[in-house]
């Protein structure tokens, strides 16, 4: 008897999802053979495969008509075919798949099957039994992931793997950053792990980790207590490795990141809204090459440049913030009623504040009606294409038009007009407290509060807010850095290293790179980078200087037009860089062999 595991995924999710899975059942049973079926329709995954159906399978069948995430499955035979193929010629599906194991069947369904290939869980066995004398080494799996994918997703990846090294813990981590997942973990690393811990401030699908001990928390925190968090995660209680779902446990010492869903959903939004906004706004600096004002001439290519930016990029940005925030909270079934509030918040001039709005709306609409909409199992397809969708919608745009859009236009118009209004001290206090806020924490959560705020108001024409904030964050890194060039007596030699390393993510708009000698000395560097930052965000904000990209740091500044009052804007970062350096000569005590001298 072959163990057979298999996927089936129609592009509406409804009929041929649910009927191939059927008809592989119910031939794979006839054959005499173990079959588990996971359905991925329109409401999600369905009977998830577990670690140990992964573990203990011989060979995958893939029926489908979409896209299917194979990495789970790296080592095992898999036969692909369509759903209409699984449902027409079951048993040719079946014996096609059962030849790549070496068992031969004809198309009848009394054939007795040969016995199947070695699984992964026997291979695991016998390479245990062959060396009885090694140690048990504990296993971890983990995935670090960010709003941006950028800084933090690497560095906590990185403080991980060398927390574990120290404890002699076998670790693997793979990072899903602004470029897709890297170091994919595969069905092997899964089935040994002997614990996941997902560090991330976005939303990450964990389905694959059922059956597993899963501890859950920030990257911010992954990076920065990762003792902790690896005691946290091993204090875990082992789950019943039997069970189909997952066993997501969480420490009751971390009470306030139970409560830290909605920020989580927020930055899920954002992290599929930046790379739109990014795109769109460096086209439309890209158009101020050939002049201010040379768009408005129809035709031309910096017409075309803004018609990509403005008129492309920007118009979906608050759609696809609304929508992915209400993927974050209800999945799939939240994505339509959550991009289509999201333009109509567009559309009725809302601004940002109007698609946040509209984001939480949908997704808790959404896993509201999902929760408690009952239908016969004959008709449950139904729910996830038709019946959430048109409800939710309905429930969101209503909702919209009649209640939220007026109050939100409103706020969001009084605050554009506050801000473009915003001169003398009022502009000085604000670039203040967003500079500060892009340092305090240098990417955490004031930090991606104060960024969010700054690329919301693009879309409302306000680029003032989003020049001080990208000046005050590209501070904490060039002020150190300046800083270990100047005070070399005053850093060891790896931080003068680091110190260059924090020059080139600075230029880069990579705040994170501040972080190494934050969290080495906090009572330092923190109040040195946000004197600094804030003092640049302050003078950004008097000088009237504008940005309209929202990201690429110093390389954004070589595109003519990007910044407006640009030499006011260069000075305000470099007295913020060199106030951050000075502060942090004077507070930091000069070294002999890498040890302060005590006063």
């Amino acid at each position: 008897m072959a163990n057979i595991i298999a996927v089936t995924a129609c592009p509406t999710g409804i009929a041929h999802t649910y009927m191939s899975a059927e008809a592989l059942k119910k031939t794979a049973a006839l054959m005499g053979h173990s079959i588990r079926v996971e359905t991925q329709g329109a409401a999600g995954a369905k009977d998830t495969l577990s670690d140990a159906d992964l573990a203990a399978a011989d060979l995958v069948i893939l029926a489908a008509d979409t896209h299917v995430e194979m990495t789970r499955f790296a080592g095992k035979p898999v036969h692909e075919t369509s759903t209409s193929m699984a449902i027409r010629d079951t048993q040719g599906v079946l014996a096609a798949a059962l030849a790549l194991i070496g068992i031969s069947t004809e198309l009848r369904l009394d054939v007795q099957a040969t016995p199947p290939a070695q699984s992964v869980a026997a291979k695991v066995e016998a390479k245990a039994a062959a060396k009885p004398d090694e140690p048990d080494v504990k296993r971890i799996v983990a995935i670090t992931a960010c709003p941006t994918g950028i800084a933090h997703t690497f560095m906590a990846a990185e403080a991980l793997k060398k927390a574990a090294a120290n404890h002699g813990y076998e670790i693997k981590v793979e990072t899903q950053g602004s470029v897709g997942a890297k170091n994919t973990l595969s069905a092997e690393d899964i089935a040994a792990a002997d614990v996941v811990i997902i560090g991330a401030d976005t939303h990450v699908d964990t389905s694959r980790f059922a059956g597993k001990a899963l501890y859950e928390t920030s990257v911010g925190r992954a990076l920065k207590e990762t003792e902790k968090v690896l005691a946290e995660a091993f204090a875990l209680p082992k789950p019943d490795g039997a069970s189909p779902t997952r066993a997501a446990v969480q420490s009751a010492a971390r009470p306030a990141e139970k409560q830290a869903g909605a920020y989580k959903h927020l930055l899920t939004g954002v992290s599929y809204m930046l790379p739109i906004v990014v795109a769109g706004g460096l086209a439309i600096a890209l158009s101020f090459v050939f002049g201010i004002e040379a768009f408005k001439e129809k035709g031309t290519l910096a017409a075309s440049l803004m018609d990509i930016g403005g008129g492309a990029a920007f118009a979906l940005m608050i759609p696809v913030l609304a929508g992915y925030i209400a993927f974050s909270i209800a999945d799939r079934p939240g994505l339509a009623p959550g991009l289509i509030g999201g333009m109509l918040a567009s559309q009725l001039q809302a601004g940002f504040l109007g698609g946040i709005i509209a984001g939480f709306l949908a997704g808790y609409v959404a896993r509201f009606l999902a929760d408690h909409i009952k239908l016969p199992v004959h008709f449950e397809g139904l729910k996830p294409v038709l019946l959430i969708p048109l409800l939710a919608t309905l429930v969101v745009g209503l909702l919209m038009i009649y209640v939220v859009g007026s109050p939100a236009r409103a706020i969001m118009t009084g605050l554009t007009e506050f801000l473009q209004g915003l001169s003398g001290t009022n502009a000085v206090l604000l670039g203040l407290l967003l500079g500060g806020m892009m340092a305090i924490d240098m990417g955490g959560p004031i930090n991606k509060a104060a960024y969010t705020f700054g690329v919301g108001l693009l879309a409302s024409n306000t680029f003032m807010p989003m020049a001080a904030v990208m000046a005050a964050g590209m501070v904490p890194p060039l002020g150190i850095a300046l800083a270990t060039f100047l005070g070399k007596n005053r850093f060891s030699v790896d931080e003068q290293i680091a110190g260059k390393a924090a020059a080139v993510l600075g230029i880069s708009f990579i705040t994170e790179g501040a972080i190494p000698f934050a969290a080495k000395d906090p009572l330092r560097v923190i109040p040195s980078c946000v004197a600094g930052a804030a003092t640049t965000g302050a003078l950004s904000m008097f000088f009237g200087c504008t940005l309209h990209a929202p990201h690429g740091g110093i390389f954004v500044l070589a595109i003519p037009n990007a910044v407006g009052e640009l030499l006011p804007y260069i000075g305000a970062i470099a007295a913020g860089t060199v106030i951050t350096a000075l502060l942090l000569i004077t507070l930091k005590k000069p070294l002999v062999n890498d040890v302060a001298i005590a006063k």
